[in-house]
């Protein structure tokens, strides 16, 4: 198999699998982030959440046209303002989501489960009238089309370096929310112990509204950076949601450095294995892999000690 390939040759390939692997890394990341905040503080499992990141996508969509129908003096910044939008409107819906269905759920993560399947279903529907069925593609502003040039043999795609960089930016601003704020204070005192942190003062009802919001608000964004290497449909989100919950439960629930080791192991030795194997055979050796060290440490990769 690599006899026909020389030393620099192989290199040049396992740099740009490298980089590919960062890049599903990245994907990764921005899907199970807010998935982790959901699980891991409120117990949700949240089915739909694949369908938060399409209207995410949507929402990129509809305004990169406005832009090119109205506004195609500005078109090389859209991006940007599609991300803000995207988040806005993934954790507007959201919070009203679980004001109106999740609050009435807690302590019944079963029920959760087939409720927030169902209003997949109904969000791919609603999706389908309103879009089409056919999927649709986000023109990219000029600045984030081809390559970088790093050697002679070794070419990054700009988009996926914009995805890392979203990424990194993104996951600090999470952390410090989480790690640093007042907000994110009370969540990690709901996530230890919700009665006491209720009996202290803490409106627990206000911050599992903003934490689902939030959730959503991110897989709102990672549908705008979805945008940047697929396609969109009604159907997209379910594509992307087992991978989401194999980073968040490999990871650890409730641990923001368990999900990023979590992505980052997963999508390098997937990457890796499709050079050796096809796209699919490397999906199900990733996929055992992970079973079977789920089954010697059950909790994941890392763990937080939850008083319930």
């Amino acid at each position: 198999m690599f006899g026909d390939y020389s030393i620099g040759e192989l290199g040049s390939i396992f740099v740009m699998q490298g980089f590919a692997g960062l890049i599903l890394f990245s994907v990764y990341v921005l899907m199970a982030l807010g998935l982790a905040i959901i699980f891991g503080q409120m117990g949700v499992i949240n089915m739909a959440h694949g369908e938060f990141m399409i209207l995410g996508a949507y929402v990129t969509w509809m305004t990169s046209n406005l832009f090119q129908s109205y506004l195609p003096g500005l078109f090389s910044g859209y991006f940007f303002l599609a991300m803000m939008l995207a988040f806005l409107a993934s954790g507007a819906l959201g919070m009203l989501v679980e004001w109106g269905l999740i609050r009435h759920l807690y302590k019944r993560p079963l029920d959760t489960l087939l409720a927030t399947w169902g209003l997949s279903l109904i969000l791919q529907q609603a999706y389908r009238s309103v879009f089409g069925a056919r999927e649709v593609g986000v023109e990219l502003p000029q600045w984030m089309l081809g390559s970088l040039k790093v050697t002679d043999s070794i070419e990054v795609p700009i988009n996926g370096i914009f995805v890392m960089g979203l990424t990194v930016s993104i996951t600090c601003a999470v952390a410090y929310v989480i790690y640093k704020s007042r907000w994110g204070r009370q969540v990690r005192a709901v996530v230890q112990n919700r009665i006491m942190a209720g009996a202290v003062g803490i409106n627990t009802e206000k911050v599992d509204r903003y934490t689902f919001g939030l959730g959503c608000g991110i897989a709102g964004v990672a549908g705008s950076a979805f945008t940047m290497i697929g396609s969109t449909g009604p159907t997209s989100g379910q594509l992307y949601i087992v991978d989401t919950f194999l980073v968040v439960v490999f990871g650890g629930a409730a641990s923001l450095l368990g999900t990023i080791a979590s992505a980052f192991s997963i999508s390098q030795t997937q990457s890796t294995l499709e050079f050796f194997t096809s796209g699919s055979m490397a999906k199900v050796l990733t996929l055992l892999a992970v079973v079977g060290i789920l089954m010697l440490r059950p909790q994941g990769l890392f763990a937080l000690k939850v008083r319930k």
